[in-house]
């Protein structure tokens, strides 16, 4: 009887122990979850889009590359 009464009372600390800890701290979010997605802009020669950040600009352009940077916008837009 005594082990038993033991064991009980060990699965009853546990479960305190757990609900305390589950109740007291904010469950922790994904860091996925929390990030916003990048800005995403389309070059103007093949129409890609790629994130902002690695994508280069000339004259309010953007370009997924620097070949097509500098081969200019598509044919048929100014």
């Amino acid at each position: 009887m005594g082990l038993f009464r033991l064991l009980i009372l060990i699965a009853i600390i546990a479960a305190g122990f757990w609900l305390w800890r589950r109740f007291i701290r904010p469950p922790k979010r994904p860091e996925s979850a929390s990030r916003k997605p990048a800005p995403m802009v389309r070059c103007a020669q093949c129409g890609v889009h790629v994130p902002r950040e690695h994508a280069l600009n000339q004259d309010e352009r953007w370009y997924c590359s620097r070949a097509h940077l500098e081969q200019g916008p598509k044919s048929g837009e100014h």
